[in-house]
C-alpha cells in the first residue's frame, strides 16, 4: 500500500510545530499591502499581519497559490519518499478563494504529464482556519497510523460535519471595508455596540447567525446556540482570538460552566479571515469528545 501524505494551505492556521510533528505539508497564500507582498505564515507572522492591518488605509489583497506551486509541492513529496505517494490535499472553502481550484489544476497537470508515481485527491474543506485544521489533523493522524486513503477521506468528512464554528467580531469596520456590510449599517452597529456572531455555513460561506449588543451578551448567546444545536456534553474546543485574550478566557469560562471541556487548545486566526474580521475577534471551534 502506497504512503498517504497530507497537504494543506496556510489558511488552515496550523502552527509549525504541529505540522512538523504530524508531517503535514503546507502551501502558502500571499498577502499584499500596496506594493509589498508577503508569504502568509512564512515571511509574515500573524502578529506582524495585524500590526500592518491596523495601520493600513485599505484592506490588503490576498492571493491564492498558483497551480505550479501545488505541482512542485506534490512532486517534491514523491521525490522525497522515493516511491508512489498518495496525496490528500485539503484546502480553504472554494467559495472563499481559488486555492482549491489551483490544487485541482495541479492535479490535472500531473496526470497530463503521465506521472504515475503521484496520486492526488483534492478536498474542499468548505471551511476556514481551524475548520480546515480539524480536518487536516484528523487526516494526518490517520495517515500516520497507516489508514488507507478511503478511510482517511471518511474521517475528513466526519470531522467537517462534527465541527461547529462561532466567530464573534469586535468591530464592524473590517466587514464594511471588505464589502460585507454597508457603511450606514456599520456606523449604526458600532454606535450601538452591536457584536455580530458569524459561522461558516454548510456551503462554505462566512454567514451571520445573530447580532447582540455587548460582548458578554454575545458570548452568552454563543452558549445558547450550542445548546440549540445540540452540542455534545463532552467537547474538544479550539479557542482563537486576535489581541483579545480576556475575551477568549471569558468565553471559555462561560462554555465550561455548561459543558465538559475535555481538551482546549489556543489557535491563531490568520490573514485571510482576519482581513475581514480585524483585531478583537474571538472564535471557538467545537467538536464532540
Amino acid at each position: 500500500m502506497s504512503k498517504v501524505r497530507i497537504v494543506t494551505d496556510s489558511t488552515a492556521d496550523i502552527p509549525l510545530e504541529i505540522r512538523e510533528k504530524l508531517g503535514i505539508e503546507m502551501v502558502s497564500l500571499k498577502v499584499s499591502f500596496g506594493k509589498d507582498t508577503y508569504i502568509d505564515g512564512v515571511s509574515l507572522t500573524p502578529e506582524e499581519f495585524y500590526d500592518k492591518l491596523v495601520a493600513a488605509p485599505a484592506l490588503p489583497i490576498t492571493s491564492q497559490p498558483s497551480p505550479v506551486d501545488f505541482q512542485q509541492k506534490y512532486e517534491s513529496l514523491a521525490s522525497e519518499d522515493g516511491e508512489k505517494v498518495e496525496i490528500i490535499s485539503i484546502h480553504l472553502s472554494s467559495v472563499m478563494s481559488g486555492t482549491y481550484q489551483s490544487a485541482v489544476l495541479a492535479k490535472a497537470m500531473i496526470e497530463d504529464d503521465g506521472n504515475d508515481r503521484i496520486s492526488v485527491t483534492v478536498v474542499d474543506s468548505m471551511s476556514a482556519s481551524y475548520g480546515i485544521g480539524v480536518q487536516v489533523l484528523a487526516a494526518a493522524e490517520a495517515a500516520n497510523a497507516g489508514k488507507s486513503k478511503e478511510e482517511i477521506l471518511e474521517l475528513i468528512e466526519k470531522a467537517r460535519k462534527e465541527c461547529d464554528i462561532y466567530f464573534l467580531v469586535d468591530t464592524l469596520d473590517y466587514l464594511h471595508k471588505g464589502g460585507r456590510l454597508g457603511r450606514a449599517s456599520a456606523m449604526i452597529g458600532s454606535l450601538l455596540n452591536i457584536k455580530p456572531i458569524l459561522t461558516i455555513d454548510n456551503d462554505g460561506y462566512v454567514a451571520p447567525i445573530d447580532k447582540v449588543r455587548g460582548q458578554k451578551k454575545a458570548m452568552a448567546r454563543i452558549v445558547e446556540l450550542m445548546k440549540e444545536r445540540g452540542s455534545s456534553k463532552a467537547i474538544h474546543i479550539k479557542l482563537a482570538h486576535v489581541r483579545n485574550p480576556e475575551g477568549a478566557e471569558t468565553l471559555k469560562q462561560m462554555i465550561a460552566a455548561e459543558y465538559d471541556i475535555v481538551s482546549c487548545m489556543d489557535w491563531t486566526i490568520g490573514a485571510v479571515i482576519g482581513t475581514y474580521t480585524g483585531p478583537g475577534i474571538v472564535a471557538v471551534f467545537i467538536s464532540p469528545a
